[in-house]
């Protein structure tokens, strides 16, 4: 099982994309163009969200926009579907309540 700090997802193909920086949790970090929100945030930690209720870890279910489990919020307060939502430079986002 993967520790909370490592990431879930591991690149190994299409590594020449140019480079996207946002903003995770508040950290800087980078994804490639043509990433969704919830590759980018997956290739960075180990899961994208905890559940409201259980407090368990959740890194998207179904992906492909149909089974809610992948919202993520902005430091706006936007939320929005990580597996649906392509990354764009700048992004800031959330995985945690309360962080900024």
């Amino acid at each position: 099982m993967a520790s909370s700090a490592s990431p879930l997802l591991h690149r190994v193909a299409e590594t020449e994309r140019q480079a996207v920086p946002f903003v995770l949790d508040g950290q800087p970090a980078s994804a490639l163009a043509g990433d969704t929100v919830l590759t980018a945030i997956l290739t960075q930690k180990a899961q994208l969200r905890r559940n409201e209720f259980s407090h368990e870890p959740r890194a998207g279910f179904c992906m492909m926009g149909a089974c809610q489990d992948c919202w993520v919020q902005t430091d706006s307060g936007e939320r929005l579907r990580a597996c649906s939502t392509f990354i764009q430079p700048g992004m800031a986002l959330r995985t945690q309540e309360g962080t900024a």
